[in-house]
């Protein structure tokens, strides 16, 4: 093959490969800072996929937790009536326990589903930077609140933290936007005061007291 029709053949090629790029005018510019990278849209929905799937394990493991309450409740009422004082207490310190993880597997839910909403509602870049810093901080909070009762959570809310610190930085770095820390730390206190205020609320509603007059050490930590 001749060399003329070669080198055509390659810079032909390269032309398709790699377009030249054209000069883009001041608002097309403006708008490609201000709106995501198409890239960004993949990561970010593998990141909604996996808080979901975080959020399905915790509805699985609080279903487990409220099915254990019912159970040691009736015992427990049960050896009160009988005045078995020294089962009803065993009985109590148990429940006390359920109850603790379940307030704090329906805390990290609330706070992952405030999490996850935020993430879907990014529309703009400058949002990602934002809400990301956040959401980062709201997830590294619940995992190591995880980490006694579900120990298997810590790992894979840190590669949910890694995937969203990588994005933040990623979509940092293209925009040249810079976040106020005062404000994203202030954020995620904040949903998971929220979260945290929920869950006290449905526990109360959902779980009955404990018999009255009933004498046991763990109850004064509840």
């Amino acid at each position: 093959m001749p060399l003329k029709k070669m080198i055509y053949m390659s810079e032909s090629f390269a032309k398709k490969w790699a377009p030249e790029k054209e000069e883009k005018s001041f608002s097309e510019t403006l708008r490609e800072t201000v709106r995501p990278a198409q890239p960004l849209k993949p990561k970010i929905d593998s990141a909604i996929k996996a808080l979901d799937m975080q959020t399905a394990k915790l509805n699985q493991t609080n279903e487990r937790l409220v099915q254990k309450d019912k159970v040691l409740f009736t015992k427990l009422v049960d050896a009160y009536a009988k005045h078995d004082q020294s089962h009803a207490n065993i009985y109590a310190s148990e429940l006390v326990e359920v109850r603790k993880m379940t307030k704090i597997i329906l805390n990290s839910r609330l706070a992952l589903d405030q999490v996850s909403l935020r993430i879907r509602s990014i529309s703009e870049l400058g949002d990602v930077v934002a809400t990301f810093g956040s959401c980062i901080g709201v997830i590294r909070s619940v995992s190591q609140g995880l980490v006694g009762v579900l120990p298997e959570a810590e790992g894979e809310l840190g590669s949910i933290g890694n995937l969203l610190s990588g994005l933040m930085t990623e979509a940092g770095g293209s925009s040249e936007l810079s976040m106020n820390f005062n404000q994203v730390n202030g954020d995620a206190d904040k949903i998971l005061a929220e979260a945290a205020a929920v869950a006290e609320q449905r526990l109360s509603m959902n779980f009955p007291d404990l018999p009255k007059g009933l004498s046991v050490g763990a109850l004064s930590k509840k």
